[in-house]
């Protein structure tokens, strides 16, 4: 075998390794919402003693990579319930674009279509909480604020991880699932630094205590499974590992390690 068939040889194993181990990366919207989020989300998480893989892969699973109406409305990314003082998305009335089925809630996108390529729907209260600016939160106008305004929707997105990270899941929560897992991490730092956050065995660890079981994030079976397979297959834990090292998103993304 010559050099140059084994270096191509070489080339392809690892191609062949890094799609299978990191396969949600080739997915646009994936990338374009971990772009938007990624380093900040991980500085947040890392301040605040939270693993910043769990709270990435929570973020893409809640919100479909900002693909579902509620999270595209609010800038509720993490499905945050609501608390005291909170205002709540109210109950719609949108359209479905009957060829997609996707569902329509910005109001000059839904003027490019006619009456019968739409379908209207009754939408129930989300129970979420409204990150939009306080004259329009709560309420059913401007329900494109953030479509049409970028810059404010990742300021209501890194607030809204501000909350998961600071009050949601809180040292002092009313669950005691919650106060258990910050004790945890809390431990873990002092015992190891900041970099055991890093870790995807913490991550997934974390993942474990707050779900899976009554009285926490999410009580079903299912749900630490989809979140774990979402920190393995866009290889979350190794992205904020390059983010804290102080690579960019882009290098960070379409690294093999």
């Amino acid at each position: 075998m010559n050099k140059t068939t084994f270096l191509l040889l070489t080339f392809c194993v690892i191609s062949v390794s890094f799609s299978q181990k990191n396969s949600l990366r080739k997915y646009k919207h994936v990338k374009t919402f971990y772009k938007g989020i990624s380093k900040k989300a991980t500085e947040l998480c890392l301040k605040n003693n939270i693993p910043p893989a769990a709270l990435l892969a929570i973020s893409g699973l809640e919100s479909g990579w900002d693909t579902g109406y509620i999270g595209q409305i609010t800038g509720n990314i993490l499905s945050l319930g609501l608390r005291k003082g909170d205002m709540e998305l109210p109950a719609l009335r949108l359209p479905r674009l009957i060829k997609t089925n996707k569902i329509l809630f910005d109001s000059i996108e839904i003027l490019n279509y006619s009456e019968s390529e739409l379908k209207w729907e009754n939408r129930p209260e989300s129970l979420k909480k409204d990150y939009r600016p306080k004259n329009i939160a709560g309420t059913t106008y401007q329900l494109g604020y953030f479509k049409n305004n970028p810059k404010e929707k990742a300021k209501a997105q890194l607030a809204n991880i501000n909350d998961f990270v600071t009050v949601f899941i809180g040292r002092k929560s009313k669950l005691k699932a919650y106060r258990d897992v910050r004790k945890k991490m809390d431990s873990l730092v002092t015992k190891h630094g900041k970099k055991i956050l890093l870790s995807e065995k913490t991550a997934i660890d974390f993942i474990n205590e707050i779900g899976g079981k009554p009285n926490t994030f999410n009580y079903r079976a299912s749900w630490p499974k989809k979140v774990i397979y979402i920190i393995k297959k866009a290889g979350l834990s190794q992205l904020s590992k390059e983010l804290n090292a102080g690579k960019s998103f882009e290098e960070s993304w379409t690294s093999t390690n």
